[in-house]
């Protein structure tokens, strides 16, 4: 029987380097997903986001590691 897998949606606008960065660093895949979207004029509607796949222990470092990466892109970005 294979291992469940699970996704962790890549919000939009997350840089290439942090994405390439967890795939180097991490034991995932790159994948188009449909979420449904809950804000402004766009409730209800479904596009295709990216997600990191993989299994639960691994998704959830990435999940953890992709946020760090994004606080630090952001505090080099307030520096400039």
């Amino acid at each position: 029987m294979a291992e469940e897998m699970f996704d962790v949606i890549i919000p939009p606008g997350v840089p290439r380097s942090v994405i390439r960065d967890v795939v180097k660093k991490f034991d995932v895949q790159v994948i188009e997903r449909p979420v449904k979207l809950r804000m402004g004029n766009m409730e209800g509607e479904e596009r295709n986001l990216m997600a990191f796949r993989g299994k639960k222990e691994v998704i959830e470092q990435v999940e953890t590691y992709m946020l760090e990466r994004l606080r630090e892109f952001i505090a080099e970005e307030d520096r400039r």
